[in-house]
């Protein structure tokens, strides 16, 4: 039962400041509003008379009566006669969950997938945004083409020609929010055509079961091994795998040409599709890096890729490149998301890699990560010679393989103790665990010649050659993301 006001308490209920821009009616709508809102006004309470309102806050009762009267057009309130003016109760809601306290930020962060975001390359992208503005065509703030602006369709398939040996075309590719809006259209169409079951590699990345599932497809693990997934191996009953050829996340293993022909001989005689990320394909150090698995197959393979790990992931840029028959169903599923990625930002891409920019930011930040790469290996082999590095043939990730019997989860435990961040290969298992003790290295935020040492201090891995471990400064850039990035 609501209280039964006689009167106002101002300092309870509102306050109205004389001294402020804006109309004092539009004061007290809004300050009646957040007391409902807040629930200080409970549902089904009754509020004072206009002629009591007016009186207490020195206002007149016609501007009471239009606050009312807005109030009540609102569903904020309920006016009936002889019962006088209550708080309706669908609009009663309970007060705010305080959000949690920032966590402290950390001094060592190996997340994966997280680029060098400090070398984002300012300078070039302004002068790319102000090139695209300069030369904008008149209707650059219409909807468009929900597939993306032609100008950047057209540079992009040229470009994974050129760079990644796909088999692309401006008709075939759909411009998206990032890697994971694409995958997420992708699935979602896959589940329009008749798939239940979506294989993903196992280990592999862990957001790829929530957009599946998401998608209303139940993910079914796919075993990889040093030569990359095996997909032949799959249940009957699969027919669409999410798979990372050029660089197996997190495993670092890269898919052999045998499992390629393996993999698209399984989609042919399935009639089934594969869904390449096409991830850490731009950073290969030990040669130049393999093309793409579509490139093989591009009525059977969606390629997708982004500019998170090259550029940065707040810019939200990815494309898919679809087989033929799919490239409606997935520019509808686009149009139907939020009918198009920013234009603005797409002219921009496009003219950055016109210019030849794009290019050699990627150039130099190949070097970048190799400098970080020997850096990680030299750091391992010096204070934990036990750890056996795998996975360093691509990408800004490794796989430290520690010694038998040592506890993978509770040296993360350990380090995040610390303020270090490490993750065990357990977080990336869709199935329980069956694989030697290992943990998952980032190494795209690290910077200076040494990483600190006491990350494996107390644990069976620190053993300094030739002494016991001791502690050196840290010189690991400070962060506060702890999280992998999924493009």
């Amino acid at each position: 039962m609501g209280i039964e006001w006689s009167a106002l308490a101002p300092e309870l209920l509102v306050r109205l400041d004389r001294s402020q821009r804006g109309t004092l009616g539009a004061q007290l709508q809004h300050e009646l509003r957040e007391a409902v809102r807040s629930g200080r006004l409970a549902a089904g309470e009754r509020l004072p008379s206009t002629r009591a309102l007016a009186r207490e806050l020195g206002v007149s009762r016609g501007l009471a009566q239009e606050c009312y009267e807005q109030l009540v057009a609102e569903g904020y309130l309920i006016a009936r006669s002889g019962s006088g003016t209550r708080v309706a109760a669908a609009r009663a809601v309970a007060p705010p969950v305080p959000r949690e306290a920032t966590p402290p930020a950390l001094d060592v962060d190996f997340g994966t997938g997280v680029p060098d975001i400090a070398r984002f390359p300012m300078r070039d992208w302004l002068w790319a945004i102000n090139e695209a503005g300069r030369s904008a065509p008149l209707n650059i703030g219409d909807y468009g083409d929900a597939a993306g602006r032609p100008e950047l369709r057209a540079v992009l398939a040229a470009y994974l020609r050129r760079v990644r040996a796909a088999a692309a075309g401006p008709e075939t590719l759909v411009v998206t929010n990032g890697f994971t809006q694409a995958l997420a259209l992708v699935l979602r169409v896959l589940a329009d055509h008749g798939h239940g079951l979506l294989g993903v590699e196992d280990p592999g990345h862990r957001d790829w079961r929530a957009i599946a599932e998401r998608a209303g497809l139940r993910p079914v693990p796919i075993a990889v091994d040093g030569d990359g997934a095996r997909t032949a191996e799959a249940p009957a009953d699969v027919r669409a795998v999410v798979l990372t050829p050029a660089h197996q996340t997190p495993t670092g293993a890269v898919l052999t040409a045998d499992r390629r022909h393996e993999t698209v001989a399984w989609a042919d005689a399935r009639s089934g599709i594969v869904v390449e990320d096409d991830y850490d394909a731009e950073f290969r150090y030990d040669r130049q890096a393999v093309g793409a698995l579509q490139g093989l197959a591009p009525d059977r393979v969606f390629l997708i890729g982004s500019v998170s790990k090259v550029l940065g992931p707040s810019l939200r840029l990815g494309w898919v490149v679809c087989p033929p028959e799919l490239v409606d169903d997935v520019a509808r599923a686009k149009r139907l998301a939020d009918r198009g990625t920013p234009a603005l930002d797409q002219l921009a891409l496009a003219r950055l890699i016109e210019s030849g920019r794009y290019d050699r930011h990627l150039r130099r930040m190949r070097g970048v990560y190799a400098r970080k790469h020997r850096a990680l290996i030299a750091a391992l082999a010096e204070h934990a010679p036990a750890v056996r590095l795998t996975g360093l043939a691509a990408g800004f990730h490794a796989v430290a393989r520690l010694p038998a019997g040592t506890d993978e989860i509770a040296i993360a435990r350990a380090a995040r103790a610390r303020r270090v961040v490490v993750h065990p290969m357990a977080d990336y298992r869709l199935g329980p665990p069956d694989h030697s003790p290992q943990l998952v290295l980032g190494f795209g935020q690290i910077s200076g010649d040494l990483l600190p040492p006491e990350i494996w201090d107390g644990h069976p891995v620190a053993t300094r050659r030739g002494s016991s471990a001791r502690p050196c400064p840290a010189t690991v850039r400070r962060t506060t993301s702890s999280s992998s990035t999924l493009r």
